[in-house]
């Protein structure tokens, strides 16, 4: 498995979306460097919005890691769609953390909330936009599945805020009583998100054949 792993790592390499989430990772890092290019000092609950936003970013562009242009020439091969799949994820991964950790240093430190928390919003919404990615691979024949994948996510963020219930809080700044909770239920999102992206990785189940019984003839 290690050498069909080391074959692949260069060929899934050429094929990632590095365009789309090379922009995406400079709108991210332009967010919260903005602020302090101008030499402003926002507001705890500015920068939080900030982070968030750039959070927002990232997982957009993780949207589009599926888009593959030969993903029909792919199929047939031995390798299976979930080890395809882990891997372009894990390629991704160590640059994607990185993105981030410049990000959380681009804020203030005065004004940065709680890393830890903010990072686990972050990582939901990654999670969040695999899955949707996932579902787009399994369900649809399209190579580019980024773009439904992406409007669903961007429609869920801005939606999410005005129909959660009050007693199931997201969107919290932070300091308010509801802030632990309110990670509690990030990290079941992130939970959840992640089982469905598994699920995805599996190979579509193919109908079994079924015979047809010969229709009885008729008596003249």
């Amino acid at each position: 498995m290690r050498g069909v792993i080391r074959a692949l790592a260069v060929p899934v390499w050429r094929t990632l979306p590095w365009r789309t989430l090379g922009a995406a990772g400079v709108v991210g890092l332009l967010i919260p460097g903005l602020p302090r290019l101008s030499g402003a000092e926002p507001a705890d609950w500015v920068t939080l919005l900030l982070l968030r936003a750039a959070a927002l970013v990232l997982a957009l562009g993780l949207a589009f890691l599926m888009d593959d242009p030969a993903r029909h020439g792919t199929t047939p091969v031995p390798t299976g769609r979930a080890v395809r799949t882990a891997l372009r994820v894990a390629l991704v991964a160590p640059v994607a953390a990185a993105w981030w950790t410049a990000v959380l240093l681009l804020a203030p430190g005065a004004h940065r909330p709680p890393t830890g928390d903010v990072t686990l919003e972050a990582g939901a919404g990654c999670a969040l936009a695999l899955a949707l990615a996932g579902l787009a691979v399994r369900h649809s024949d399209d190579p580019n599945p980024g773009r439904p994948a992406a409007t669903a996510l961007l429609a869920a963020a801005l939606l999410a805020p005005l129909l959660l219930p009050d007693d199931w809080p997201l969107f919290v700044p932070a300091g308010d009583p509801r802030w632990a909770t309110a990670h509690d239920h990030w990290a079941w999102l992130l939970a959840a998100a992640g089982a469905v992206w598994l699920g995805t990785l599996h190979e579509p189940l193919r109908r079994p054949f079924r015979r047809r019984s010969p229709r009885p003839r008729r008596s003249d």
